[in-house]
Parts: structure tokens; C-alpha cells; sequence
């Protein structure tokens, strides 16, 4: 199989070297590596330049990532069989790739493969994050099936692509109608029929937002991109549990906010007793989080104090919540207004790596990161490192 990696990136100087050097040192190596340096004022196209791989430039692409995207693969990616998207802030361990090629020679009827994915980083909002992911991780690999390939890090059968890029109104195969092309294309593979799966072998590192600003910025534009999809694509047997997943995330908003009320109703009519009984939702709670927490990857005892301690996973809820319910409220309120807010622009913004992160933080943080799994499995076991 031919294997072409696409890593569009926008103004990441600081990671994109790493992430590069990772994919070079690929036990199969990748027959072309295409850095799309999209709409970058900072040295990534430099950079990306002084490896011996294709380095390129979008001129004049207002679509954003999907843009670069389509711009790579039309340039570079046509005669692949396997397509791999990989953000410019991601590394792949040596033996990726080889694994994902395996993958697609033993199951004809795979059309996608995403990456587990595991945030790099020692902050508490990062801890977080990483535990947010294992349990993605675990619901994907414990079903068999994902409904998204994380536009992160995963492989694409290409002859599928060459599907998408003829429907009407594509300038390629990633559509230019969602700001969460990886959802979108995710949907798009399942409907012909094909698996989207997690990789059971594959995982990649990746960065996470270190400000609750930079996390809502994201979280906006991906919950956002995912509610107008679903809207679009309706309620199917492809959808179904996405839609789910968003009335459980609404009615979780809901059922938080009637606590309250309840709670200081309560206390304002002299009603309120505390009694002891009411621990026990909270140590089920507790004991769910600690159990999930034994299943991150790399972890640390900080992870497993966190997961303990109860109201930093409450805090994380009901920031949760506040995104799902102001997602919809944007969503509905565009379909009334016909303007909708650019939430790729709010994102870059936002980001911490726009901020002159020094270069080699991403690579200093995977060092320390893996660096904990031969502790792991010698305290705890190879089965909680999934």
C-alpha cells in the first residue's frame, strides 16, 4: 500500500518539527509526508521546508483546515491507499503506521481508523482532558465502532476519498458545509456502508487546552459543527447515538440547574435537612471516577487524586453542560438570524501555542508522558495501559 501523511498546519512552529521528526521515524516508512503550511504567518513552512519531505502553501484558502486538506490531497495524495491526517501538534509512536497498515489489509470493510488519543501535559485542566479521552477511548474500543475519525490523527482508505471529492458542490473530499470536516467525512464513510473503527493498536499524543478559555473556544466549535451536522444529516441509524449523546447533554445541563434551584428553594423555606444517605450518589460517583482514572494512560497518582477528590470531574460537568446549552442556543439562534460565528477564527485566538510557545515543549511533554508506562505496567499490569 501506498501511504501518504496530510498535516495541514497554521502557525505551528513550535510542534510542527516534532511532529514531523515522528512521522520520519516510522518503522514502515511513509511514502510522502505533505506539511501544508495553511495561511501561517510564522516560520512553519520554514521549517517544515528543511526536512526531506513535500512542504507547500495554500494561497488565498478560506476554509480553513479543510481547505489545506483538500489542497494536499489534490496536489499530493491521489494515488495513495491510505491517507493519514495528522494535526502539526501530534506525535505518532515508530510503530503507527505499520499497525495501521495491518489494519486495512485484514479488514477490506474498514474505511477509517482514528488514533486513541492522549493529551500531553502535567496541568490540571490537561489531566482532565486526558481522562475526558480515555474514556472515548474505551467507549469506542468496548463498541467496535466510532461515529468521528479524530481529525488529529487517523487513516482513511483513499479509494473512498476519491468518492467524496465527485459529489456535487466538493472541491475535494472534505466538505467546506461543516466546521468539523472529521465528523462530517466520518459520516460520509459509514453511509457507503464501510467501519470506522478505533484503533485498537494506534494511538497518538497530542496537545490540550491549558486555559479554560482555549478549552471552551474548542469545545464551542466542536459541539457547534456537531449540532448543525446532525440537524443536517437528521435522525438515521448512522445518527441515532449522536443524538443521544446530545439530549443526555442537555438534560444533564437541565438536571444540574433544578438542583440548584432546589437546593437554595429549600434553604430559603427552612426545608433543608442534610442527611447522610445523600453521600452515598456521591461515593458511586467517586468510585466510577477512581475505576476510569485506573484506565489512563501514563497516569500518575495525581490523576488518580483528581479522579478522587470528586469536584474537579464536577467542575469539568458542568463546564460540560454550559457548552452543550450555549452550542445549541448558537446554532438555533443563527437558524433565526442567518449570521453564525466563525468559531475556527475564536479557536486560533485562543490557543495557547499562538502564544510563542517555545519550540520542543511538545516533545519535552511526550518524553515525560511516556516515561511512566514501564512504572505502570510493572506496579499495576499491562491491562490498565489501553
Amino acid at each position: 500500500m501506498k501511504v501518504v501523511a496530510l498535516v495541514a498546519a497554521h502557525n505551528e512552529e513550535a510542534s510542527v518539527g516534532t511532529t514531523i521528526d515522528a512521522l520520519l521515524r516510522q518503522t514502515r516508512p511513509i511514502d510522502d509526508i505533505v506539511v501544508i503550511s495553511d495561511n501561517s504567518t510564522d516560520r512553519t513552512f520554514e521549517i517544515a521546508h528543511s526536512y526531506p519531505i513535500t512542504a507547500t502553501r495554500t494561497e488565498g484558502n478560506t476554509h480553513r483546515k479543510a481547505g489545506a486538506l483538500n489542497a494536499g490531497w489534490t496536489d499530493f495524495g491521489q494515488d495513495a491507499d491510505i491517507i493519514l491526517c495528522i494535526d502539526a501538534d501530534t506525535i505518532l509512536p515508530p510503530g503507527a503506521v505499520a499497525s495501521w497498515e495491518q489494519e486495512f489489509e485484514r479488514d477490506s470493510g474498514l474505511g477509517g481508523s482514528s488514533a486513541k488519543l492522549t493529551m500531553l501535559g502535567t496541568e490540571f485542566l490537561v489531566r482532565l482532558q486526558r481522562a475526558e479521552f480515555a474514556r472515548w477511548t474505551d467507549t469506542g474500543l468496548r463498541r467496535g465502532w466510532t461515529s468521528v475519525l479524530a481529525g488529529t490523527a487517523c487513516a482513511i482508505r483513499n479509494d473512498l476519498l476519491h468518492e467524496f471529492s465527485r459529489l456535487a458542490g466538493r472541491q475535494g473530499p472534505w466538505t467546506y458545509d461543516s466546521i468539523v470536516e472529521d465528523f462530517e467525512i466520518t459520516y460520509r464513510i459509514r453511509e457507503l456502508g464501510y467501519r470506522c473503527h478505533v484503533s485498537p493498536e494506534v494511538r497518538a499524543y497530542t496537545e490540550a487546552m491549558t486555559t479554560r478559555k482555549a478549552l471552551w473556544g474548542q469545545r464551542m466549535k466542536w459541539q457547534v459543527g456537531t449540532v448543525e451536522d446532525l440537524l443536517r444529516f437528521g435522525f438515521n441509524k448512522l445518527t441515532r447515538v449522536d443524538w443521544c449523546q446530545q439530549v443526555v447533554g442537555l438534560l444533564a445541563a437541565v438536571v444540574r440547574v433544578m438542583w440548584v434551584w432546589t437546593m437554595v428553594l429549600a434553604m430559603v423555606l427552612g426545608l433543608f435537612r442534610l442527611d447522610p444517605i445523600w453521600l452515598l450518589p456521591s461515593l458511586v460517583f467517586i468510585a466510577n471516577d477512581v475505576k476510569q482514572s485506573l484506565r489512563i494512560p501514563h497516569r500518575d497518582k495525581w490523576d488518580v487524586v483528581i479522579a478522587a477528590a470528586l469536584l474537579p470531574q464536577e467542575i469539568f460537568a458542568w463546564i460540560r453542560a454550559g457548552w452543550f446549552t450555549a452550542s445549541w442556543f448558537s446554532v438555533l439562534k443563527s437558524k433565526v438570524t442567518g449570521r453564525s460565528k466563525d468559531y475556527w477564527s475564536v479557536q486560533y485566538e485562543l490557543e495557547d501555542k499562538k502564544a510563542g510557545r517555545p519550540a520542543g515543549t511538545l516533545q519535552e511533554n511526550y518524553a515525560l508522558q511516556v516515561s511512566k508506562i514501564g512504572r505502570h505496567q510493572r506496579v499495576m499490569g499491562a491491562r490498565h495501559v489501553r
